[in-house]
């Protein structure tokens, strides 16, 4: 019997699949507990179209990431902080307040998770940080960090 998997199960399939499985398994189990449901021609069709506007969506996704990534590698972030002796910077400038100056000053919110700093900035000067805006694009934010 030909079920299209509505969750992963283990061993047999992922969700959005069409496979052929025992009849029995497929009515006692698989449709019982709501993990498949019977490939007929209609719901065959139903998947197709599932499947094609989440392909849009996921584009729509990338050229808003891409639209973003031009806009952002133009900016630049001013912050303030203390520093000591040499450019040394008393603490550390961390996502979370590149993230926030972005919200304030641009009015573009970017998750601090996705701003990639290997470390904190501890230094006055310019810095180039990687923003990952999706799996495909990842923008170059210019930080300027200068003494308060």
């Amino acid at each position: 019997m030909k079920v299209i998997f509505l969750k992963d199960v283990k061993g047999k399939g992922k969700k959005g699949e069409v496979k052929n499985v025992a009849d029995g398994y497929a009515h006692n189990f698989l449709i019982k507990q709501g993990l498949a449901q019977e490939a007929t021609n209609a719901s065959i069709s139903q998947l197709e179209g599932q499947k094609n506007k989440e392909k849009k969506l996921a584009q729509e996704e990338l050229e808003e990431a891409k639209k973003l990534k031009e806009k952002l590698e133009t900016l630049t972030i001013e912050l303030k902080a203390k520093s000591g002796e040499g450019g040394r910077l008393f603490g550390s400038i961390t996502s979370k307040q590149i993230a926030d100056a972005l919200k304030k000053d641009f009015s573009i919110k970017v998750d601090k998770r996705k701003i990639e700093m290997d470390d904190a900035i501890r230094a006055l000067g310019y810095t180039n940080v990687p923003v990952k805006l999706h799996t495909d694009v990842t923008a170059t934010l210019k930080v300027h960090v200068t003494e308060e």
